[in-house]
């Protein structure tokens, strides 16, 4: 009779986890850091403040940034003017806009990596989704699955709220996965949202 070790071993990855693809994607409406003082304090209808715009600017100037993707446009903002006004009621519509808009984004990234690794979507056995923007369930793990056409049999996990330490907790979550799963082959999918939106998509 096999033993406790034994069996765990049958069932663990021979090696350590490998990066098979990498497919990303950002959002198609892009600002030049030079630009971003401007498109901010126009948008906030700000202008008037002159002086934290000059401050705004020597803080943009010294990011190191040269390009923003945003999901965000100038006409959604005046559909929706409570989101670039201060202190005004503005949750609710950007859950809404956030939701619809970060799955797609996911399958975006997700599918430049599957072409990239040139195997059927179907081998897919694991799914990692961490996003820093909505929370709702079913969450973004599931909407993605359904997206891709990914086997009802998937096994997904999601992590929300993970700030700047998304990427480290994602990519040991997706690690440890494979490393503990004979054959597994895991789409790890993490989304940081903040002023820019970018999507990074890791395959393991």
């Amino acid at each position: 009779m096999a033993s406790v070790e034994e069996i765990r071993n049958a069932q663990r990855a021979k090696g350590p986890a490998t990066v098979l693809a990498i497919g990303t994607a950002t959002p198609d409406n892009c600002l030049y850091q030079s630009d971003f003082a401007d498109y901010y304090f126009r948008v906030t209808k700000s202008e008037h403040m002159t002086e934290l715009k000059k401050k705004f600017n020597r803080i943009c100037d010294k990011s190191m940034i040269k390009k923003r993707y945003i999901h965000l446009t100038e006409e959604m903002l005046e559909e929706h003017p409570n989101i670039g006004a201060y202190m005004a009621p503005s949750l609710n519509i950007r859950q809404e806009i956030i939701t619809a808009e970060v799955p797609k984004l996911g399958k975006e990234a997700a599918l430049k990596a599957l072409k990239e690794w040139g195997q059927p979507k179907s081998k897919i056995t694991h799914l990692v989704f961490c996003t820093t923007s909505g929370v709702e369930m079913p969450g973004a793990d599931y909407k993605l699955a359904n997206l891709l056409g990914l086997e009802p049999s998937v096994r997904r996990v999601m992590l929300y709220h993970q700030g700047c330490y998304a990427g480290g907790t994602v990519l040991r979550t997706a690690k440890d996965l494979a490393e503990n799963n004979a054959g597994a082959r895991v789409l790890r999918s993490l989304l940081l949202h903040f002023v820019v939106l970018p999507k990074m998509l890791w395959t393991l």
